[in-house]
């Protein structure tokens, strides 16, 4: 079942640390064993936004292959939409900050209109308070792919709202440091596993990892499917994760024992 990362009881690193305002809550709260979601969804409205999401995409160990880790305010209904429609190929926010960690703005006047499936998901996204945002990336020192995107029930971003987001934009983009740094980057290294492990694989992902089982390269199976090498790539990420695989191979060899692709129609 796919279920988001908890942050509750989390031990903050030893030692003086220089915080922001904006987290000073938060790490009191931590250090008291509370339960911080309230606390994170306070502070992200504080911001002007109704939701909150962090995604991180990790190597827990040097001879495993990346495993991809959620955290989110938003509900867990909108977690498996998202993951079996496989939004994550026509997400405007990823596509906007993939090669940037400049933090980029978005709206239904940005993005409506571009296809069908973008509008799909704008649609979804819409019934979950979804409408517009913020986002950005962060690289932290072990090379770990990490978004941040704070989303907003607002269907579009005015003159207004913009100026307050930039004059907010330094304890935005703090936060989202300090949230990985403090909190999601200390669970994972506990060796706790993804909360996505054991969530059944989407269309998707079956297709995906068929190709790959029957020998097709990542640039191959992109071609075919139409969606780009590096989206090849999370779903494969995403494949592992829930079978608890350490590499593909290891994922196609469960994902056949278990009757979920056919390598040989």
């Amino acid at each position: 079942m796919l279920t988001p990362l908890e942050i509750k009881g989390v031990l903050i690193p030893r030692g003086e640390r220089m915080l922001p305002p904006v987290v000073e809550s938060l790490v009191a709260a931590a250090g008291e064993g509370r339960d911080l979601l309230p606390l994170v969804v306070t502070i992200i409205q504080g911001f002007g936004f109704d939701s909150f999401v962090y995604g991180l995409s990790m190597s827990p160990r040097p001879d495993k292959e990346a495993q991809l880790y959620v955290f989110t305010t938003l509900p867990l209904e909108w977690m498996q939409i998202y993951d079996q429609k496989a939004y994550v190929e026509i997400d405007p926010r990823i596509q906007l900050v993939y090669d940037s960690t400049a933090a980029a703005l978005w709206d239904q006047t940005s993005e409506r209109g571009r296809n069908a499936r973008t509008d799909e998901f704008l649609n979804d996204a819409s019934r979950f308070g979804v409408c517009s945002g913020m986002a950005f990336t962060l690289h932290d020192v072990n090379n770990r792919g990490i978004m941040i995107a704070y989303n907003s029930k607002q269907p579009t971003i005015d003159s207004f709202r913009r100026l307050m987001i930039q004059r907010n934009l330094g304890d935005l983009l703090s936060f989202g440091h300090f949230f990985h740094e403090f909190f999601m980057r200390h669970v994972i290294e506990m060796g706790l596993p993804s909360r996505i492990r054991g969530a059944p694989m989407s269309p998707r992902e079956r297709e995906v990892l068929t190709l790959v089982a029957r020998g097709l390269l990542t640039e191959d199976v992109a071609q075919r499917v139409g969606i780009s090498p590096r989206t090849v790539q999370f779903h494969l990420d995403s494949v592992r994760t829930k079978l608890g695989a350490a590499n593909r191979q290891e994922a196609i060899a469960i994902a056949t024992r278990a009757g979920y692709i056919v390598i040989n129609p």
